[in-house]
């Protein structure tokens, strides 16, 4: 598909725009360990690195706090993708992130405060060579805007926050444009994106659990991507982070931005099967997307179905009782144990992989 044509932006050393694939991103969601909680601060960053394998590019924070700075200035040094610092209302904090190494804040201009504010933030930014996400959400416009169509406020909006910023020479600005009423969110990333030339991260906000944050993402970012709208994504789910990034990785895979990556093929499961193929899947669903080698690996419930199905795969598994079996390209080449079927799967994963 033919990309909207877009500036260069940087975060840090990551690139964002047309000319660079869709940047996956996902947010922190627990509080920032004390400098003291040595464990805490261990789980916190290997988790980061897990986001990362998994296909994550840019990680945000919430920074409410300056009792936050010590940990999250070690954070932004050591931090294996670009951190962001996500600001609301004090400006000074924006300041703050930016002295402590973040390589981009989210701000919402209008509730930053007075605009000599804005330009401090922006011109710090300036400073620091970091990029700012000018980020809009329907709820939050000014009170006349609300009162209206909350596409075309966004919209106004932002152009006006753009002029800002361009009128004090800064030019490293992603903007997103977000509401939970999708086609409120469809129609204002259209208008914007026919407007102008800035990077675009899309998303949903505040789109709920698993099943309606990716059905209603979906319906928006999907036809968004499928028009070459877009340049970084988050898929917004009240649950397990990666989740969000299994599901930005999806979408892209299905709009056909995204190739790189096991493609998994699965049964509904039903009363004929004997092998727990959903607690199987649940078990390695996160440790597939440690993969970037195109291979479709599929898990079935039976005998029955499942060979033929699953023939086209690369890899395939299915069973009956403790007794699975291993499927390359639809021919049996070997039977194993419930037990050993993970490690028997990934180690030829693996060779699949370094084979590529």
């Amino acid at each position: 598909m033919k990309r909207r044509k877009t500036k260069d932006i940087h975060i840090g050393s990551l690139h964002i725009g047309s000319d660079y694939p869709v940047a996956v991103q996902t947010m922190w969601s627990e509080p920032l360990p004390l400098p003291s909680d040595k464990d805490g601060y261990d789980r916190l960053l290997t988790s980061l690195r897990s986001y990362a394998t998994m296909g994550c590019s840019i990680i945000r924070f919430s920074y409410p706090s300056s009792e936050n700075k010590e940990t999250f200035t070690r954070i932004c040094k050591e931090s294996p993708m670009p951190v962001v610092a996500d600001i609301h209302f004090d400006w000074k904090l924006a300041m703050e992130a930016l002295s402590c190494g973040a390589q981009k804040i989210r701000i919402n201009p209008g509730n930053i405060g007075a605009k000599y504010k804005v330009e401090e933030v922006v011109k710090a930014a300036k400073d620091y060579d970091c990029a700012i996400r000018i980020g809009l959400n329907g709820g939050s416009l000014p009170l006349k805007l609300r009162q209206g169509d909350h596409a075309k406020g966004m919209v106004e909006t932002a152009l006006t926050y753009l002029d800002w910023f361009e009128s004090w020479n800064f030019t490293n600005s992603v903007l997103s444009l977000k509401d939970t009423d999708v086609d409120t969110t469809y129609r204002a990333y259209r208008e914007i994106a026919s407007v102008m030339d800035y990077p675009l991260h899309l998303g949903v906000t505040e789109a709920g659990g698993i099943i309606s944050a990716v059905a209603r993402s979906t319906w928006v970012l999907g036809r968004l991507l499928s028009e070459g709208i877009g340049d970084t994504m988050r898929i917004s789910i009240t649950d397990d982070k990666e989740h969000e990034i299994a599901a930005a990785r999806e979408i892209m895979r299905t709009v056909g931005l995204e190739t790189k990556g096991i493609r998994l093929v699965s049964c509904p499961r039903c009363g004929r099967a004997s092998f727990d193929s959903q607690a199987f899947l649940k078990k390695i669903q996160s440790r597939l997307l440690e993969y970037d080698a195109p291979i479709t690996v599929a898990i079935m419930g039976c005998q029955v179905n499942g060979p033929g199905e699953a023939a086209s795969a690369d890899i395939a598994i299915t069973g009956i009782g403790n007794r699975v079996y291993l499927y390359e390209k639809g021919v049996l080449t070997k039977e194993v144990t419930a037990d050993t079927a993970e490690e028997v799967l990934f180690t030829r994963i693996e060779e699949l992989s370094h084979a590529q």
